[in-house]
Parts: C-alpha cells; sequence; structure tokens
C-alpha cells in the first residue's frame, strides 16, 4: 500500500489508471478508521481493480464551535487497518495542499439539509460537498462508498452526483452493528457503562417502527409517536429526533409509501448517536 500526500502525485496515478482501464473504487474518510470504514474499503477491494481511500479532517465542514482541533488522528493506526482492509492508496493530503488559497467558488448545498443533523450544523453540508467535489476531480472513481449510518450524507452526495453529472456509481453501504445492534461509532468509547447497556434501544426503536408499516401503518405521525414512546421507556438519554422523510430527497411524508428513512439522533453525556433504517414499501 502506497500514502500519496500531493494533489498532482494523486492525479497522476489515477490517470494511469483510467488509462489502462483499471477500475477505481474511492472511500473518502477523515480517518480514525474503524469496523464501518473498513466494510466499505473491503467492499470496494471486491468490487474494483484499485481501491483508494482519503484521509483528511476537512476544516470547511467544522462550525465555529465544534471539534477541528481535537478531532482524534492517529496515521500509523489508520495506514496499518487499511492496508489490511485492502486498500491500494491512502491520499493524505495536508491542509495546505488542499487548499492553498481562499476558494474562489465555494459549494452551497440547497437541498436536503434543513432536517435531520443538518438542521443544526449551518454551513456542514457545504464544507462536505466542496471537498467531496474536489477529491472526485482529483481521483476520478469509478465507484464511491459511504456508510448509510450518517444517512444524510448519502443524500447529499446523491444530489451531487446528480447534479454535476458526475461519472461516478454512488455506492451506500450497510450499517456495521455491534452484536446487540449498535451501530459501530468512534464515538461510542464515550458512553458510560450504564449508556452502553441502554444504547442498543436506539435500533431496537427503529426495529420497532418498522414492524409497525409492515403491518400496514401509513400514518407517519404514528410510527413517529411509537419509536419515541418505545425510547422514553427504555433509555434516560436525550432525543433530540425521530423523524421520517422520502429517501435520498428527505422530503416530508403525509402517508408513508416508496423509499423512507426512520432517523434518530440521541444525546448523552458525553456522545452523541445518530441510527436510522431505510425502508421499501
Amino acid at each position: 500500500m502506497h500514502v500519496v500526500d500531493t494533489v498532482n502525485d494523486m492525479q497522476n496515478i489515477c490517470n494511469k489508471f483510467i488509462q489502462s482501464g483499471e477500475t477505481i473504487g474511492f472511500v473518502p474518510t477523515m480517518g480514525y478508521l474503524h469496523e464501518g470504514h473498513l466494510s466499505l474499503i473491503k467492499k470496494a477491494r471486491e468490487e474494483n481493480s484499485k481501491v483508494i481511500i482519503s484521509i483528511f479532517v476537512n476544516p470547511l465542514q467544522f462550525g465555529p464551535n465544534e471539534d477541528y482541533d481535537t478531532y482524534p488522528r492517529d496515521f500509523d493506526r489508520d495506514k496499518k487497518l487499511a492496508n489490511e482492509a485492502g486498500a491500494d492508496y491512502i491520499f493524505h493530503p495536508t491542509v495546505n495542499e488542499m487548499y492553498p488559497d481562499d476558494m474562489t467558488v465555494q459549494l452551497t448545498v440547497k437541498k436536503r439539509t434543513n432536517v435531520l443533523c443538518g438542521r443544526n450544523r449551518k454551513g456542514h453540508f457545504d464544507g462536505v460537498a466542496t471537498i467531496l467535489l474536489k477529491l472526485f476531480s482529483i481521483i476520478r472513481p469509478n465507484r464511491a462508498y459511504f456508510g448509510l449510518k450518517d444517512a444524510q450524507q448519502v443524500a447529499i452526495v446523491d444530489g451531487l452526483i446528480r447534479d454535476f453529472n458526475l461519472p461516478i456509481t454512488l455506492c451506500p453501504v450497510a450499517t456495521v452493528r455491534e452484536h446487540d445492534g449498535l451501530a459501530k461509532s468512534s464515538r461510542n468509547v464515550n458512553l458510560t457503562t450504564d449508556e452502553r447497556l441502554e444504547a442498543p434501544y436506539l435500533y431496537k426503536s427503529l426495529l420497532e417502527g418498522e414492524k409497525l408499516i409492515q403491518a400496514g401503518e401509513r400514518n407517519p405521525n404514528v410510527v413517529i409517536t411509537t419509536v419515541k414512546e418505545y425510547l422514553q421507556s427504555h433509555i434516560k438519554g436525550f432525543i433530540e429526533y425521530v423523524e421520517i422523510y422520502s429517501f435520498p430527497s428527505l422530503q416530508p411524508l403525509i402517508r408513508l409509501e416508496g423509499k423512507i428513512i426512520i432517523a434518530l439522533a440521541v444525546k448523552y453525556s458525553k456522545a452523541r448517536l445518530i441510527d436510522n433504517i431505510i425502508i421499501k414499501i
């Protein structure tokens, strides 16, 4: 496995792959890899002749009071894990390499951001879309892999690829879970013992909502109320939201039909957990 830290070198490597007919699977990350990231790399390995991951903590997607400076970084550990999962290259640029000057053009995401976590993270997905368009332009992948745990990000990337007619196949990958159903996250280590014991009820509450839909319920408010009540009876964490939308358009629904997402967020003392399930009705 090779590490590349300049835009020019990465572009030259990818150009040679494209000219020789190789297929490129790309996994963009901010590092501190966990099993969710590794599942993306392994999926890309199955479906492409070359696998490239990026490790870049993007300052554009952090707000003024967010944790850019303290965001966990451990490149030596990431390099070992990425190699074991099957990556061929890691693109690991510095901030100055990616943003040598003030941006002349920066993307603004106009839809799919005013719900779920995006509601309270103004500008976050503008930063996500901007860095992804840069990375897509540098690497020119055939396929790009994203975890469905952050389903709102998947929806934004879907819009980015469609709106800019990018010749990239978006490959969403199912959420990786612990044995008890809790979605894998680097933030899980911040849960107290009691919080960790009750955290699996987040996923169980979503399954209660799914069960109701499978039984024929089509009123989103009824499903939301059921999920909330289940959560309230099993956890002490603060429920930030339980919401249902069409997916990936993230539009509110009067009646449940088509492809939908049930998503939730719960705040604990030192960790904020998100989870979701996507259902085809």
